[in-house]
């Protein structure tokens, strides 16, 4: 039986459910969910959500997405149900029907919409020329074995480009920084913006296979911001680290020793050089 492969994009407004949708189809973590728009940053296997460029971070970002508009088998447009159709989504429309790869869309969140919200939402995208429309729940699980197979049928033959155990093209360092991305936005909530990049310094196996000690530092644009991240006797820090260590020891596969620190970088999101050494390339 001949081998098939091929790529995929999968693009959206944040908060739709993109990385959740990764997860769930993977099998496993690989890209970090929160409930704040604008979390997934690294091309991991999907497209960050589209938002307005306000710094080179946002402009990275909204170039990786429009790089994985083109040279794939099809691109997955993910829209939140519930919220039906917004201007943000008809922008993203916009830019798709330049697109001449084909485009499946995902009413996403379809457990908790209502069958009007379904409706109106559906009515507004053939309106617009989008006819292949899916519906699906990434958080349950609904439909995403149509969908298996539905990716399936666009690929073609041809090699594997991946070894067969290798769910992401990202390195582990890249994936355990973002783990730790993720925790510290979930406790931190509004007390500090979207202004945070974890750096992993250093990621060292112990010689007896048993421990990996993982060095890794808390960028923040504020000193105010550093105080909070810190936490009463360094409360806060000890709660982010406590909960990334979790995840990391579940992808690592071995105990982990993580020691974090917090870091004052103005503006960092500005720097190409410190973009560049969290892994956010140019």
């Amino acid at each position: 039986m001949a081998y098939k492969s091929g790529f995929f994009s999968l693009i959206g407004c944040p908060n739709v459910g993109k990385s959740t949708l990764i997860n769930a189809l993977v099998g496993q973590k690989i890209s970090i969910v929160t409930d704040r728009a604008q979390t997934t940053r690294n091309r991991i296997l999907d497209t960050p959500g589209m938002t307005t460029p306000k710094n080179k971070l946002g402009e990275y970002m909204q170039k990786t997405a429009g790089d994985c508009l083109s040279d794939v088998e099809a691109i997955l447009f993910l829209v939140d149900a519930r919220k039906g159709v917004g201007e943000r989504d008809r922008q993203i429309m916009e830019r798709l029907k330049q697109s001449k790869c084909p485009v499946i869309v995902l009413l996403n969140k379809c457990d908790i919409a209502t069958k009007l919200q379904i409706d109106e939402a559906e009515e507004v995208l053939r309106g617009a020329g989008f006819d292949n429309i899916h519906h699906i729940s990434a958080f349950k699980g609904t439909g995403l074995v149509e969908l298996e197979a539905l990716l399936l049928s666009y690929l073609t033959e041809g090699p594997q480009y991946y070894p067969p155990d290798m769910v992401t093209d990202q390195p582990e360092r890249l994936i355990c920084a973002e783990m730790i991305r993720e925790k510290a936005l979930e406790l931190l909530k509004d007390e500090v913006p979207h202004g945070i990049g974890v750096s992993m310094d250093k990621m060292e196996l112990r010689p007896d296979g048993q421990i990996m000690d993982c060095y890794a530092t808390i960028l923040c644009e504020r000193d105010s911001h550093k105080g909070i991240i810190i936490g009463r006797g360094g409360s806060m820090l000890k709660r982010i680290g406590s909960a990334a260590r979790e995840d990391m020891e579940w992808l690592l596969g071995v105990k982990v020793n993580l020691q974090l620190w917090v870091k004052i970088k103005d503006d960092w999101r500005n720097r190409q050089s410190v973009l560049n050494e969290l892994g956010y390339e140019g």
